[in-house]
């Protein structure tokens, strides 16, 4: 009774969260493999009249013809804001704002150019380097996501990706390379980012290729399944190798509440909710869930399961929750309710809430709701790594961006994670989604800015690159000077 829960600790991890394969990049550069984020083509979000919010996917017929004729499409993604070049000018600029915490991803392919090496890329293995002294100078923590939305393509190609029980030992194999690599360099680990977002993209999240599997949903959780085994061995291995290192899982974390308060609606949402806590459920206990049987039998879902696999899981329990927090959702028992449930945008929306440029739910206090009750059932340190405002920014012709908006929905989101905290939530830190401008996962889009530095980028990669601090920049600044006090 002796915590004190009037503020955000001391110690509290402030920052800004990217993903290799949206900002690094170099794509071919000092040995590196192709990845399935390289294949990620620019379709115009605006095409249809109105903001498409697709998460990106390929088929078997797009990654052949993508192959065949790179030419005739453009890939963002293998060009990114250039921060295999630009690092050090970026790290400085986080370091400017006051970053106790910098999350980054390790590119697999730049490691193993295609999955299957026995020796890793020294050139990749030396770009790291160089990032992580580049954040020690200025005092910030690396925070590193050890796979993000990417893997090499070969891996794809030859197994399918992670429906394939073969990418684990390779998994396990890249996760101790990099983790003997930068033993006394990062701290701080996750293991798989989003891993939930499986269930709504299966090319970005686990290298499949849908059109190739009979059932997708059953491809999901069986890729889901090889993803768990490979994360526990990866947290025993950095146990083993780190052993005051902190490792986390990591969910799309995305409250859903009953549409009203009719006990189907509310059952519906309890269901929406579950099939969410299921993968931390696995990764902090350590085992299936009791309720997933039941969803399992009424899907005709099969995951197949080795003997073993569930001593693995068991002994690769995880220390932290990590969870990005953009919306809420608003679901209902319909007929269709269980294919919205793992969806990442709701069609449903909530007459109650503002709604962001593109169409997502601004929902502060679902923050809130959502670190109270994950607190609640898992009683280990949660950790917000991301969160942010997608938004079209403007730069005036005297370098500046004023984005009051975003320095609104930012302010409102660190005020429910006080909150939380004088509930009696065990938060960790905040990395803010895209604290430099990037290219967007879904879309492939520069126009849709998170950042608080502006990149002279637009969507076809053209402009100077050069960086520029918004408004929002100054206002963080001062956020991380105070300890979350001054907003």
């Amino acid at each position: 009774m002796n915590k004190n829960n009037k503020g955000f600790p001391k110690d509290f991890l402030w920052g800004g969260a990217t993903a290799a394969n949206q900002i690094e990049g170099a794509y071919l550069t000092d040995g590196k493999g192709l990845s399935t984020s390289d294949f990620a083509a620019y379709k115009d979000p605006y095409a249809k009249g109105k903001v498409d919010n697709f998460t990106f996917n390929v088929s078997s017929e797009e990654l052949k013809a993508y192959k065949e004729n790179p030419d005739d499409y453009l890939f963002p993604k293998r060009w990114g804001i250039d921060f295999y070049n630009r690092y050090k000018e970026d790290i400085a600029l986080f370091a400017e704002m006051g970053f106790k915490t910098f999350r980054l991803s390790i590119s697999w392919a730049r490691i193993f150019p295609t999955g299957l090496e026995d020796e890793p890329n020294e050139q990749g293995l030396e770009f790291y380097d160089k990032v992580f002294d580049e954040c020690k100078k200025y005092g910030i923590e690396p925070l590193v996501t050890m796979s993000h939305y990417e893997m090499p393509i070969t891996l794809t190609e030859k197994y399918n990706g992670w429906v394939s029980r073969q990418l684990i030992p390779l998994f396990e194999k890249f996760a101790r390379v990099i983790l003997n690599r930068y033993k006394d360099k990062v701290k701080y680990w996750i293991t798989f980012n989003e891993m939930n977002m499986n269930l709504n993209s299966l090319y970005t999240g686990a290298g499949v290729l849908a059109d190739l599997v009979d059932d997708p949903l059953e491809a999901a959780y069986q890729a889901s399944h090889n993803q768990f085994l490979a994360s526990a061995l990866a947290v025993k291995a950095m146990k083993e190798i780190i052993p005051d290192g902190k490792i986390g899982c990591m969910i799309n974390q995305i409250e859903s509440y009953a549409l009203t308060t009719k006990p189907e609606d509310q059952l519906q949402a309890l269901k929406s909710n579950q099939l969410n806590y299921f993968y931390p459920d696995v990764q902090v206990r350590g085992e299936y869930p009791t309720y997933m049987t039941r969803y399992f039998e009424d899907n005709n879902i099969n995951v197949e399961m080795e003997e073993g696999d569930a001593e693995i899981l068991k002994e690769g329990k995880v220390d932290y929750v990590a969870i990005s927090y953009y919306m809420s959702h608003v679901t209902e028992a319909r007929e269709d309710a269980s294919k919205l449930a793992g969806t990442f945008d709701s069609p449903i929306k909530n007459e109650h809430l503002e709604l962001t440029q593109w169409d997502w739910p601004i929902d502060p206090i679902g923050l809130r709701i959502s670190l109270i009750k994950l607190y609640d059932r898992y009683e280990i340190p949660l950790f917000v790594c991301e969160n942010g405002l997608g938004a079209k920014d403007e730069l005036t012709a005297d370098g500046k961006v004023h984005d009051d908006y975003r320095i609104d929905y930012l302010e409102k989101h660190v005020i429910q994670m006080k909150e939380a905290i004088k509930d009696g939530v065990d938060l960790m830190g905040y990395t803010t989604w895209g604290c430099i401008d990037l290219v967007s996962c879904g879309t492939s889009q520069m126009t849709k800015r998170y950042g608080f530095i502006y990149v002279d980028q637009d969507d076809k990669g053209e402009g100077s690159l050069e960086r520029y601090r918004k408004d929002s920049f100054h206002w963080y600044k001062e956020v991380i000077a105070t300890n979350g006090e001054k907003l």
